[in-house]
């Protein structure tokens, strides 16, 4: 069978965030998957396979880390949508069936697609003891983002503070549950992009997550309170960098970006 390497929420290769994408003709069984995903060692690996039409979704689709299967992934579903398009195997929307409800991604004139996921609820709750020490800055506040992400949203005093974050991963993963969305302002008016962000999640086997299309559903809302605008970019500021537009639409989130395919081969493993 074949497999793609997509690097997703990117322009150019090697940028963004790769994901691994496998269309089946129905779901392997799991252990095999997650075996997969450990082999192929990226923060996702995406399984999709066509549904009987008719029906309220046209491909089913999971996702696994190296270490986990996880309820939500924007950048590999990103990814999923760009190789049935480029494959041809879907054209127009596609519905996905997930275990966060059906997603669906629409291909754009420009190239690039966007998805309607579900907004994470945000509630603001007190610093929690030690965070502060983990990720080595003070946060200015921390929202708990409900149980469609489950993480914890950290705003930080400016963009610097975000980009330079070298959190204690080891002790992050002990002593949290969940996983951290630090952010913060732009830090100059007219550049590129409103917010950035960074994204940890060692817990799942994910130290830093390149560029985590899941996480703009609580950050949309979270900067757009603090904007006044609906329509924001953010710039993920890892090392590989990428840019997702949002659009806030009150429960839903529409993410939007593009992505390359990098390596395409067969997959030997029975």
């Amino acid at each position: 069978m074949r497999i793609r390497i997509v690097d997703a929420f990117a322009d150019r290769p090697f940028t963004g965030n790769p994901a691994g994408v496998l269309l089946l003709d129905t779901f392997a069984d799991d252990a095999w998957m997650q075996a997969v995903a450990r082999e192929v060692n990226h923060a996702e690996t995406a399984f999709a396979h066509p549904l009987p039409t008719g029906g309220e979704a046209d491909w089913a689709l999971r996702w696994f880390t190296p270490a986990a299967e996880v309820d939500m992934c924007g950048h590999a579903t990103l990814a999923t949508a760009h190789v049935l398009h480029a494959t041809g195997a879907a054209r127009g929307p596609v519905r996905f069936a997930t275990r966060s409800g059906v997603l669906t991604a629409e291909p754009r004139g420009d190239g690039s697609v966007t998805l309607d996921f579900p907004t994470a609820p945000l509630t603001e709750e007190a610093v929690p003891d030690g965070l502060a020490d983990v990720l080595g800055a003070s946060p200015l506040s921390v929202h708990d983002t409900g149980t469609v992400l489950g993480d914890m949203l950290v705003e930080l005093a400016d963009e610097r503070t975000v980009r330079a974050l070298e959190p204690d991963l080891t002790a992050l993963a002990a002593r949290f549950e969940r996983g951290v969305i630090a952010t913060a302002r732009a830090e100059r008016a007219g550049a590129d992009h409103d917010f950035v962000s960074r994204c940890f999640f060692p817990r799942v086997g994910i130290d830093e997550d390149p560029v985590t299309g899941s996480a703009h559903t609580a950050l949309a809302p979270f900067w757009s309170r603090r904007l006044g605008r609906a329509d924001l970019t953010g710039l993920q500021a890892s090392a590989r960098s990428g840019l997702v537009r949002v659009g806030l639409r009150g429960a839903r989130t529409l993410l939007t970006g593009r992505a390359v395919t990098v390596i395409e081969g067969e997959l030997t493993a029975p």
